[in-house]
């Protein structure tokens, strides 16, 4: 399971539904606690208008606050060309291309169609690669819709191999709701990841149904190589009514024990997490947080500062 790369989306995914603008200073010091820990990628934030999602108001800041070095593992969400353009400018390198399998939420999210996306991509995919850069087709909705409920593979399946897509180096596929069970997501990453086999396949879930760390580790085992998760369990769309937070990065980790991820790790991982909930007033709903403070003393993952011993 470790060979499988997490991808920690707190700062992005994770604080859209928040309504808080986190100082610069402390958006870029969490970056740099967490990739110190050895979490390989983040997703920083979001080109989206500040007026429709506030907690990314400051992402350009935020950018500027980096070194070349740190933005080589940092994703920047993005639905436009010109988002790409400005983003590029900016220093960012990884460029997440996202927009909707369904019209009506590729509408409510982003403000035009489906097709509409899909023909702006090779400009986004030529502005990307102009300056060295690498890009990710990001299909929200991959599963279900809020307006317009179960989605088609097959309609997934033909956008990822839609020639004006094919300049993405990645496809995720994102369980926008958290809708989705095992069975589906083992059966749509596995047609993506076998009709377009020169691509590294993310998944991105949501735990609203409970589901979040068993369809993480279904995407693995049909093929993902990348998984998406936030700290705690943060996040949600504004635009997706029934969306709740990411799967929980420590959950994730947890399941999946990449060779970097220790119990001291964690311990460290659950502290950043707690204070950060706490400053934003959100709950915790990592399950392997609430793990790390049982009274389980001989089990090596509970961390022995909540336990009082």
């Amino acid at each position: 399971m470790s060979s499988a790369i997490l991808r920690d989306v707190t700062l992005r995914d994770g604080l859209q539904l928040t309504g808080k603008v986190l100082p610069v200073e402390q958006k870029a010091d969490l970056i740099r606690r967490l990739l110190g820990l050895g979490v390989p990628a983040l997703e920083i934030g979001s080109m989206a208008r500040p007026d429709l999602v506030p907690p990314m108001a400051n992402t350009m800041e935020l950018i500027a606050a980096l070194s070349p070095e740190e933005l080589q593992r940092c994703w920047v969400w993005v639905a436009t060309p010109r988002h790409v353009e400005k983003a590029a400018a900016a220093g960012v390198r990884n460029f997440q291309y996202c927009f909707s399998v369904s019209d009506a939420h590729n509408k409510a999210n982003i403000g035009r169609s489906t097709e509409d996306s899909v023909a702006a991509m090779p400009d986004a995919v030529r502005l990307a690669t102009s300056v060295g850069g690498s890009i990710q087709l990001c299909l929200a909705t991959s599963f279900t819709c809020p307006f317009d409920g179960p989605v088609d593979p097959e309609r997934v399946l033909a956008i990822a191999n839609d020639p004006r897509t094919a300049g993405a180096d990645d496809i995720v596929l994102a369980d926008t709701l958290g809708q989705a069970h095992p069975g589906e997501v083992a059966a749509l990453v596995s047609a993506v990841h076998t009709r377009t086999p020169q691509r590294r396949i993310v998944f991105h879930g949501h735990d609203t149904w409970g589901m979040g760390v068993a369809n993480t580790l279904a995407a693995i085992t049909a093929g993902a190589t990348m998984v998406d998760g936030a700290l705690g369990g943060l996040g949600g769309c504004p635009f997706a009514p029934g969306a709740s937070g990411n799967t929980a990065t420590e959950d994730i980790l947890f399941a999946t024990r990449p060779a970097w991820f220790t119990p001291t790790t964690l311990a460290t991982l659950v502290d950043l997490s707690e204070n950060l909930l706490a400053d934003l007033g959100e709950p915790n709903r990592s399950r392997t947080a609430e793990g790390t403070r049982s009274k389980a003393e001989a089990f090596e993952w509970v961390s022995q500062r909540s336990t009082g011993s």
